[in-house]
């Protein structure tokens, strides 16, 4: 403190210290408001804190897009309502405009349309003799599928019956008497021997042999099974089996 001052002096000048802050926190403070109002929407911050005042004015970065117009009047709204109340002036203008850029193709007011009739035959299925030779294709075989398997499904409940030369029944077979008693089991009756089955029925290829076709060489005859394997009665001293083709240059025997 001043030593030349007076208590009282001092006490004057404090309380008139004091009385000016009043006007001065007004100015300030309409002054912020009405800075405020003038940046609303770019960002403004006014705190008071204690005694004194806090202004903190905080401008958009210089790179900021402006806001479309269109996000204001959308701020708060629902979808639906924004898009009643919108202006259809602009959709307008470019249609107008899309209209203007599109290609007009000008069509003679004197052209006819002509469209070519021709006559349609409808052939029956009956009548069809492409289609029946298919079906019956197709119908044989299957036939000759299925009665295969049959084939070799009766063949494979021998396995293990002895070789017995002149055997025909289950108690004894030889080559010739197994696939006799086998196919007359399908309804397919064979000659008697070996050499006169090779001519019961149509040869076909390997690659075209299906299961149930037989299996011919000189003096010998067996069922094919499929997959390179057969279902024979060999030789004496041996009984019915399963059995990879050891034939060499076998025929292949269709029949039925």
């Amino acid at each position: 403190m001043d030593p030349q001052s007076s208590p009282a002096t001092s006490q004057s000048l404090r309380g008139r210290h004091r009385a000016a802050r009043g006007p001065v926190r007004t100015l300030v403070t309409r002054a912020a408001s009405a800075q405020t109002g003038a940046i609303t929407g770019r960002g403004a911050v006014i705190a008071a804190a204690g005694g004194g005042v806090l202004l903190s004015l905080v401008a958009p970065p210089a790179q900021a897009a402006p806001v479309p117009a269109v996000n204001t009047a959308l701020a708060g709204k629902a979808v639906q309502g924004t898009l009643n109340t919108a202006d259809l002036n602009a959709l307008t203008s470019q249609a107008r405009q899309s209209m203007a850029a599109t290609t007009v193709v000008a069509v003679n007011p004197s052209a006819e349309l002509k469209v070519e009739k021709a006559a349609v035959s409808v052939i029956s299925a009956a009548e069809n003799e492409d289609y029946q030779a298919q079906r019956a294709a197709e119908a044989e075989a299957e036939a000759i599928e299925q009665r295969g398997s049959a084939v070799v499904s009766i063949a494979m409940r021998y396995l293990g019956v002895p070789y017995v030369w002149g055997g025909t029944t289950p108690a004894g077979f030889d080559c010739s008497g197994f696939t006799s008693y086998v196919y007359a089991q399908v309804g397919i009756d064979l000659p008697r021997t070996s050499s006169a089955q090779r001519y019961a029925g149509t040869p076909v290829s390997w690659a075209d042999a299906q299961p149930g076709d037989m299996i011919w060489t000189p003096g010998h005859i067996a069922i094919y099974a499929g997959d390179g394997m057969q279902i024979e009665a060999p030789v004496p001293g041996k009984s019915v089996r399963y059995t990879s083709i050891w034939q060499s240059n076998p025929t292949f025997i269709r029949v039925g």
